[in-house]
């Protein structure tokens, strides 16, 4: 198993028990009306609520997140995850509700679900957004051995200093100061061995070494790297207010 498929795995596991535990305290609270209802059936009805609210959202939230052309587009990624999101628990809530507690099944009545579903939704992406910042890997200790990914390079770029990683297709190009190669491997998996180099990933698919920038432009709203060797690197607009903010422009 990969590291970043690992990564991928406990950040669901995360997700999901975090639903258990608010499924637990929608329950015991009884939530939304349904404290009238014995706790058994609380239980019943929001510990699979939450769950499978969970996957959905994550699955959706996945899905936006994988959209290249939303990368230069974050506020309207949000929105429309927003907007999907609060649609999609909006209906599984009514069908939930209808299933627990045998109410007609009356479609009028998903809008009134849809009103504090969408608030709470709202405010989740919102916490998400904000919370959205590139991922960075960092210089290693004196004492500490080098990064993995360097054991990666081709035998005619061993040693050499890694300025920047852009992905092609399934392979990555290597930009360093004795040249380039392209070696077949993603980017996510790149970044995980990394750790040990400053530097950060400022796209969807460029990792960045900090010490290899030289300088910085913008144009048309974006900002570009241009690194050591004349290589121009773009900077998401997703990340540049926390790279910039990070001084690297």
């Amino acid at each position: 198993m990969t590291e970043s498929r690992r990564a991928w795995l406990i950040s669901w596991a995360k997700g999901l028990t975090a639903a258990i535990v608010l499924g637990l305290l929608l329950a015991f609270a009884g939530a939304f009306g349904s404290g009238e209802a014995p706790l058994m059936d609380r239980l019943v009805y929001w510990l699979p609520t939450m769950l499978v609210g969970a996957v959905v959202g994550g699955t959706i939230a996945d899905g936006f997140t994988a959209w290249p052309a939303m990368d230069e587009r974050p506020i309207l990624r949000g929105f429309l995850m927003w907007l999907t999101i609060s649609a999609s628990l909006s209906v599984l809530i009514w069908a939930m509700t209808n299933l627990m507690f045998g109410r007609r099944w009356e479609p009028i009545e998903i809008l009134s679900f849809a009103g504090p579903v969408t608030a709470i939704t709202g405010v989740m992406t919102l916490v998400g957004h904000l919370l959205d910042r590139p991922i960075q890997t960092h210089a290693a200790a004196a004492e500490a051995p080098p990064a993995r990914f360097l054991n990666r390079l081709p035998p005619r770029l061993k040693g050499a200093e890694l300025h920047a990683v852009a992905a092609e297709d399934h392979y990555l190009r290597l930009y360093t100061d004795r040249g380039t190669d392209l070696i077949l491997m993603r980017l996510s998996d790149a970044v995980i061995e990394m750790e040990g180099l400053e530097g950060a990933q400022v796209h969807r698919s460029w990792w960045v070494a900090k010490e290899a920038v030289l300088g910085a432009k913008r144009g048309d709203g974006r900002a570009t790297l241009t690194i050591k060797g004349g290589v121009e690197a773009p900077v998401s607009r997703r990340y540049a207010p926390a790279l910039r903010k990070a001084g690297w422009y």
